[in-house]
């Protein structure tokens, strides 16, 4: 045969979450009732008005053709005014915001719009696997921005070698995080971020899509809350988050006017956009109450002081995130011989829980899991029995691998 994988696909290991579907189908076929901590899946409603919405738009046979490529004028206002609302920032609805088919399918696209092969990528690690799969696909180059626990999961802009900061194109920066769940404790990072790219001349792209799920009070902010972002940055948000609307595929990006053109001229060679009965979901998402967005942090927080006080009765040591959907801690001392793959493939295949191993987002994240926020308590304390079970099966050096 002539045909095959081209180099820059064949450079990719298996998505993570693919071969954790097919463990997770292996541990039911043998009988299992497996409890899935693994993809951060919402669990939770999508809110009744955009339900409503999205069956009202149905009814209508202008949405039943192809979609405006760069989105419904009406759905650009409204992203527009979500964010004038939640960040006291301006963008031109016109020039300055584009509907995505999902945050995910925004920055693999902007990526490859904007990448020519061996262009370098300053990409976090651990990370959400498009932001470094995404530069590989792109054919670029990713420069790795370690994120360590003892800086509290931040990179450290000034360990970056020079000659890696004169390269970039891109830099690539998500707060809250996935998947340490990791804060911003102020403005200080992307203020820096944005200094460099004005030195450089590079592309911060901004990953906001957990903004709005935030504990104990926290609020996340947005990068356009710095004056003079728009230069410099693009900020990409879902819905699949903020309103439990993973499945719609909705999603959007502000910002720099110039990038955003160079986006929806890919989009509109390699997609039609958003189907226009689910962007009408999105405008009454936007525009109706906060109380859904309200309702799901607080589920989140609940679920995660459950998780980590039951991990706390095995001797496992969790901190609690304050924002995002994840609890992301070491492996346990009892694995601590093991690599993160192997203990959560033999979790799921012998007592039927998925979570994720923290090497599925990069090589920092080795020796970390991350646990998904997605069931309610009492099936977390179940998940947590039966990984008590499972540590008492490891000795103290750690299984072999």
């Amino acid at each position: 045969m002539k045909f095959g994988m081209n180099q820059r696909l064949a450079k990719l290991p298996p998505y993570i979450f693919v071969h954790l579907g097919n463990l997770k189908r292996e541990a039911t076929a043998k009988g299992h009732q497996v409890i899935d901590l693994g993809q951060g899946s919402p669990d939770l409603p999508s809110p009744v008005a955009a339900i409503a919405a999205a069956q009202k738009a149905m009814e209508d046979v202008k949405t039943h053709g192809y979609p405006i490529a760069n989105g419904l004028p009406e759905y650009r206002k409204a992203v527009a005014a979500w964010y004038k609302k939640r960040f006291n920032a301006d963008f031109d609805p016109e020039k300055e915001v584009l509907p995505l088919i999902g945050s995910k399918e925004g920055i693999g696209h902007i990526l490859m719009a904007i990448l020519d092969p061996g262009d370098a990528v300053l990409v976090p690690s651990p990370c959400y696997p498009v932001h470094y799969n995404g530069v590989l696909i792109a054919g670029g180059v990713p420069k790795l921005m370690p994120l360590k626990e003892e800086n509290g999961f931040l990179p450290d802009l000034k360990a970056i070698p020079e000659a890696d900061l004169a390269a970039a194109k891109i830099m690539i920066l998500n707060y809250p995080n996935n998947p340490t769940g990791a804060t911003l404790p102020d403005l200080t990072l992307l203020k820096d971020a944005l200094a460099l790219a004005a030195k450089h001349g590079f592309l911060v792209l901004y990953d906001n899509a957990y903004s709005e799920i935030g504990f104990d009070g926290y609020k996340a902010p947005s990068i356009f809350e710095i004056p003079g972002a728009k230069e410099h940055a693009l900020e990409f948000h879902s819905t699949s988050k903020t309103y439990s609307m993973a499945g719609w595929r909705l999603g959007f990006v502000v910002g720099n006017a110039t990038a955003v053109g160079i986006l929806a001229k890919l989009k509109g060679f390699l997609d039609y956009g958003v189907p226009s009965f689910l962007q009408h979901a999105a405008i009454a998402a936007l525009q109706g109450s906060d109380e859904p967005i309200r309702k799901a942090s607080a589920a989140y927080q609940e679920r995660r002081d459950a998780l980590c006080a039951a991990l706390k009765t095995l001797g496992w040591d969790a901190a609690p995130p304050k924002a995002a959907m994840y609890v992301w801690t070491r492996l346990p001392r009892e694995a601590r011989g093991m690599t993160s793959l192997a203990f959560c493939e033999r979790l799921i295949l012998e007592h039927g829980v998925a979570i994720t191993p923290g090497s599925g987002f990069g090589p920092e994240g080795e020796g970390y899991v991350r646990f998904s926020l997605i069931q309610p308590p009492a099936v977390l304390r179940e998940a947590v029995a039966r990984i008590g079970t499972y540590l008492k099966t490891l000795n103290t050096a750690g299984a072999a691998v």
